[in-house]
């Protein structure tokens, strides 16, 4: 048996799936082995599992062995495995540890790395792989590295002709089902004469 995954939030008492033997006489069901952390229980004359408890995801996949046993006679059984997987929620969007820094360019710099950005995300797996972007370029003259977040200047600046503060708004994008979630950063960029 290989139920449809269950999502990580599902609540206490969620159906999994419906056990049934073929055999003349009533059987009794049970979990025989395999789920040791008690995350389901089973009903013993319908063969109904259901969740006992909250879901780690960290614990799943959970593979066990349910056994039908002859009502009549204990000797008379047998097993089939269940493997329950889980789903893995997008809980968290990705968070920079400041929502604003400020950063200084010399002018007449050929294309330059300006700062490393580094986001944190608290999910695991898809929902925590992230990946960086620009909401504002202004005219293309900075790009960030979408898997490093290195940001960089495109061209020189002149002190003199130019703005000398631009604010490059950042985000941090992870991977996430069913929704991706985002975070952001503004660097204030200081040309320097």
């Amino acid at each position: 048996y290989h139920p449809a995954p269950l999502p990580e939030k599902a609540p206490t008492d969620t159906f999994v799936v419906e056990i049934s033997a073929l055999y003349k006489l009533p059987v009794s069901y049970s979990i025989a082995s395999g789920d040791e952390k008690g995350y389901f229980i089973i009903h013993s004359s319908s063969g109904i599992i259901r969740t006992s408890k909250n879901l780690k995801v960290e614990d799943f996949p959970v593979n066990f062995n349910v056994r039908a046993t002859d009502s009549s006679n204990a000797a008379i059984f047998n097993e089939v495995e269940v493997k329950v997987e889980v789903i893995d929620e997008n809980n968290f969007p990705p968070v920079f540890p400041s929502s604003l820094l400020e950063e200084r360019l010399a002018e007449h710099l050929p294309a330059a790395q300006i700062v490393q950005l580094k986001a944190q995300d608290n999910d695991t797996g898809r929902n925590g792989f992230l990946t960086y972007g620009i909401l504002n370029g202004h005219g293309l003259k900075f790009r960030i590295n979408e898997t490093t977040g290195i940001l960089y200047s495109t061209a020189p600046f002149d002190f003199e002709e130019e703005p000398t503060e631009y604010q490059v708004v950042v985000y941090a994008e992870d991977d996430g089902v069913p929704e991706k979630k985002r975070g952001y950063c503004t660097v204030v960029i200081k040309i320097i004469d």
